[in-house]
């Protein structure tokens, strides 16, 4: 076994006694690596108060494979930052969450150890289901938009027939609706239930006047169209009745131009609901990205914070608190929020909603809306979690062979190009380079997909779709440390078009018979794991190979190894992979769970021969 790429340590139960200790607790912190290693001593380097510390290792045990050295530390800062200092006879090494070098590293790519974390548990061990609401399961026809009912921004509404393909923007206006009600998700429990997952995640629910609902007229009410708070209370509570867990999206950035603050502000330059937006000199409002329909929030007013997160029953807490009972939120544009020019108050405002919203409920789950890179808002103090675009859907589409959504949507190159994209190297890098400045505490919480509402699916991008690939995406997007999420009907293979984002609102399909078995089965089986095996939950990871064509990772505990192999090889091709470092041993076998086929461990690797485009996921007991 190569001693050097054994070193591990991670901030989880297999590494740290308590890894969600409280202040001035004593918890113990543990570095392992091979037993047959150069090493002289070790040290875990941390700050306390300021003043630079090295606290020796000791080996604490021994496993067939594995020396652990072990030392304690007291909590007793918020942050605790460490990493660890390894000597040999002649060089000093330095290990961090990112890599092994051989001179002092800068701290952002530490362990930490945040003390007295408010951390949602139940997320990790959690798969969400993402529903747009008017277009799953229509469950009261008596409360459809009817045609023509009302008009917005000019275009009256239409209502669709279930099953109808998705009108672009230029035909439907953002007004045509098929009639997906809160109660129709309740009849459709017993079909969350089949697919295994166990939280829902929302889009907007409140008064609104397009079928999308960010342009919100009313906060503090659900839309009737959707059958009204009642309605609401009723669906969560039968939803917690059945295990499941529910998050709801909320766009804070802005509302919609018929909102009452908005009308009120128009009316009377003096009001105070004027200084909830942007006025300039010509009294023309500032819009979210120009959008005339969505003005922005300004949160110079002490006022709107009040009713959004800082006063007496805000919206915040007004929705976590009985009756209604919801377990988080989603925050639409969070990386907006607060934001416009000189006014940055993006991070101040998410500290104090974090401050209130677990205030109510300790274990509420708070994701907000990211395309980049997210950091500033996942160190612990703002939000639990970002949707992962950054390390899932846009690498992980990007594998398969799309250009990457910023160089597509900015109009530089077509999502389907002759460009070169990205390999199994590249995505590497890209996991690493994120989740290495993570807390993990955090890392598992974040919030990873393929597709959502406001990206096509990639199932539909005909042109880019293999299903052996694809199979290999979602497997992996199931072993990224984070809570996976499903965007309705992509478990099914639903009908839909790439060329804007109406073409990944569909109405659900639920003629069974045009379901595709392939794919459900492959994310029923990923459910499984998911909600059932510690290793996919706050087990360790490890990329264990990487080249243009193959990507493998590893999600093991001190007991089990899971590895899944992404490829995209035009021909047969056979890698090695290096189990040892692991704990694999030789002459255990490893079963794909989908196939049992059998592979052995000999001489510390696996010899996998791919065919082409194949992709695996095997299981196996390691010695930890």
């Amino acid at each position: 076994m190569d001693w050097f790429s054994s070193i591990h340590s991670a901030v989880n139960k297999y590494f740290v006694s308590n890894p969600y200790p409280t202040f001035f607790e004593e918890v113990k912190v543990s570095l392992r690596i091979s037993k047959n290693n150069p090493i002289k001593r070790i040290f875990l380097r941390r700050l306390i108060n300021g003043t630079n510390a090295h606290i020796e290792m000791k080996i604490e045990r021994e496993t067939k494979k594995f020396k652990y050295y072990s030392t304690n530390i007291t909590i007793n800062e918020k942050f605790i930052n460490y990493h660890f200092v390894i000597l040999t006879n002649d060089t000093v090494y330095y290990y961090n969450k990112k890599e092994t070098l051989n001179y002092p590293p800068t701290e952002d790519n530490d362990f930490v150890i945040i003390a007295d974390f408010e951390n949602p548990a139940w997320v990790l061990k959690s798969v969400f289901y993402q529903i747009f609401p008017d277009r799953f399961y229509d469950g009261n026809p008596s409360n459809d938009v009817k045609d023509g009912e009302y008009s917005f921004d000019g275009h009256p509404t239409k209502k669709n027939n279930w099953g109808d393909k998705a009108p672009d923007y230029f035909e439907g206006f953002c007004v045509d609706f098929y009639g997906g009600d809160l109660q129709g998700i309740k009849q459709k429990i017993p079909y969350f239930k089949e697919l295994g997952i166990n939280a829902l995640y929302l889009n907007p629910i409140f008064e609104a006047k397009t079928n999308h609902k960010y342009d919100c007229t009313d906060f503090f009410n659900v839309d009737k169209y959707f059958g009204g708070n009642e309605a609401f209370i009723d669906l969560v509570n039968e939803l917690h009745k059945n295990n499941i867990k529910v998050i709801v999206d909320v766009s804070i950035n802005h509302t919609g131009t018929e909102h009452h603050w908005y009308k009120k502000a128009l009316a009377d330059p003096n009001s105070e609901e004027r200084t909830f937006y942007y006025f300039d000199k010509n009294g023309v409002s500032k819009k979210w990205r120009g959008m005339d329909t969505l003005p922005q929030l300004n949160y110079s007013s002490q006022k709107l914070r009040d009713i959004i997160y800082e006063g007496v029953d805000n919206l915040i807490e007004h929705y976590l608190k009985p009756p209604y009972n919801i377990d988080g939120w989603r925050f639409d544009v969070a990386m907006d929020v607060g934001k416009y020019d000189k006014d940055q108050f993006g991070s101040e405002i998410f500290r104090s909603v974090r401050k209130k919203a677990k205030e109510v409920k300790k274990d509420c789950y708070l994701i907000g809306e990211h395309w980049k890179d997210n950091i500033s808002y996942l160190l612990g103090d703002q939000l639990d979690g970002a949707m992962n675009y950054f390390v899932t859907s846009r690498p992980l589409r990007c594998f398969a062979g799309e250009m990457d959504r910023y160089l597509a949507t900015d109009n530089i190159l077509p999502y389907n190009s002759n460009y070169n994209v990205t390999g199994g190297i590249e995505l590497k890098n890209q996991i690493i380079q994120h989740l290495g400045r993570l807390p993990d505490q955090i890392a598992f919480l974040q919030f990873n997909l393929i597709d959502s509402h406001d990206f096509h699916r990639f199932h539909n991008n005909k042109e880019k779709f293999d299903f052996d690939i694809y199979r290999g995406l979602i497997i992996v997007l199931f072993m990224i440390p984070g809570t996976p999420s499903i965007y309705y009907g992509d478990e099914i293979g639903i009908d839909g078009y790439i060329e804007t984002v109406e073409g990944c609102r569909y109405s659900m399909e639920w003629d069974r018979s045009k379901w595709n078995n392939d794919i459900l089965n492959l994310y029923k089986k990923l459910i499984f794991l998911k909600t059932n095996e510690a290793s996919f939950q706050d087990g360790s990871y490890k990329i264990l190979f990487a080249s243009y064509e193959t990507f493998v990772i590893a999600r093991f505990t001190d007991t089990k190894c899971f590895i899944g192999i992404l490829s995209k090889t035009p021909t047969q091709t056979t890698i090695y992979i290096p189990l040892d470092v692991v704990g694999g041993i030789d002459d255990t076998i490893f079963k794909d769970v989908f196939t049992n086929e059998q592979f052995t461990v000999k001489n510390g690797s696996l010899q996998i021969t791919l065919n082409k485009n194949q992709s695996l996921l095997l299981a196996g007991d390691v010695d930890g």
